[in-house]
Order: structure tokens, then C-alpha cells, then sequence
């Protein structure tokens, strides 16, 4: 099946944007746009994110967007699961913390992490990564991982979420010391788009431009 070789991020997330749009550089066949681009109230998005599994997120948000539109539309959940604290946030992750004034909500969801995490001895954690691509009711997903363990203070300006209090297994840098370059050829998201991609091939479905 060929598909329109425009893909649409069900996200509002500016910064998974420009990450998913320097992840597919590598696959010119794809034109990434975002979905406000593409889909009146957008914002209705962010009323999906209830589910109890990445999957069952990122399905949902895809769903919604390709219903919008009917473009090929790939939904994103993401979380980090500490195992002291039993896998928390998990897919809480973006809401884990209550919204304070004058501070993001990434801002707070790494303190209210950090507070729980005082004196913990084990700080491995996992990052996961699940797609969902939906197109003529087909739906396609991957899932890719990134181990690490939780630092004691955030460290590192670039990047978003938890990657400041983030060191991916192997190395020294936090996610958020490192360029996106760099992240971008070891993160979570890196090998979920990948295993997408192989298995979008594997179905036989092909994008091209019209």
C-alpha cells in the first residue's frame, strides 16, 4: 500500500517535534508536519493521554489525528519507570506533579522525582519509547528502551522532560548535557522510530509522494 509520504506527529510538543523531525532526517521519503498544521482543536489531544499502557496513549492519539485529517498520523507516549520508586511515573511521567505557578511542568515533575528519590540507593531506570502509526485502519507500532540511572540534581540544559536527571548506561553525561546529535543516536525514541520504520516496511506499506 503506498501512503502519503506526509507523516503528522499527533503531538503538541514542540520539542518532540524537532526531535521526531531530526530522527526521520534519515528517511527522505518522509515529510513530517505538525498537527496543528493539519486538524482544527488540535488541543483535544491532551484529553486522550488517560490509558493505562504507552500503547493504548499513542494509539489513541493517533487515531484522533488521522480521523482529522486522514493523512498517515504517528502518536507518541513516552515515560520513565525508576525501579526504586516501582516504576514510577511511567505513563504518568508528563503529569506526574501537580502544575505549579511561575514553574513548567517539566520543572516540576523532576523535583517532585528527585524529593522522592532522597536516599535511595538503587536509581536505575528505564526509559520507554512506543509509536503508533494509524492509516486506513491499519495500525503499526514499535517500542524502544533506554536504560540509565537517576542522578542526584539536574544537570544539562538541552534537551526536555527528564533528561537532565537522566545518564543513559555507559556513559557520563546526563540526556540534557549532550547535543541532540548525540542523544538522538542512543535515545529511546531513536530505536522505537527504527523498529517503526522496518516494520512499516515489512507490511508492505510504502510512503510516496502522490
Amino acid at each position: 500500500m503506498r501512503l502519503s509520504n506526509q507523516l503528522m506527529l499527533a503531538s503538541l510538543n514542540r520539542h518532540k517535534f524537532e526531535e521526531f523531525q531530526a530522527l526521520l532526517s534519515v528517511y527522505p521519503e518522509v515529510t513530517l508536519i505538525p498537527v496543528g498544521q493539519m486538524i482544527r482543536n488540535p488541543e483535544g489531544l491532551a484529553r486522550v493521554e488517560g490509558h493505562s499502557s504507552y500503547l493504548e496513549n499513542a494509539a489513541a492519539k493517533a487515531r484522533i489525528a488521522n480521523q482529522g485529517c486522514h493523512y498517515p498520523a504517528l502518536g507518541d507516549d513516552s515515560g520513565l519507570e525508576v525501579r526504586a520508586l516501582q516504576g514510577r511515573p511511567g505513563v504518568r511521567s508528563h503529569r506526574y506533579a501537580s502544575p505549579k505557578p511561575h514553574q513548567s511542568q517539566d520543572q516540576v515533575n523532576v523535583e517532585l522525582l528527585l524529593s522522592e528519590m532522597q536516599g535511595q540507593q538503587d536509581r536505575a531506570a528505564l526509559f520507554t519509547c512506543t509509536l503508533a502509526l494509524v492509516i486506513e485502519g491499519i495500525l503499526v507500532h514499535a517500542t524502544g528502551t533506554l536504560e540509565g540511572t537517576i542522578t542526584d540534581s539536574p544537570r544539562g540544559v538541552h534537551g526536555f522532560g527528564y533528561d537532565p536527571i537522566f545518564v543513559p548506561t555507559g556513559k557520563t553525561q546526563t540526556l540534557a548535557e549532550m547535543t541532540a546529535s548525540e542523544k538522538n543516536q542512543i535515545s529511546h525514541r531513536c530505536k522505537a522510530i527504527h523498529s517503526l520504520m522496518a516494520q512499516i516496511k515489512s507490511h508492505g506499506l510504502v510512503f510516496a509522494k502522490p
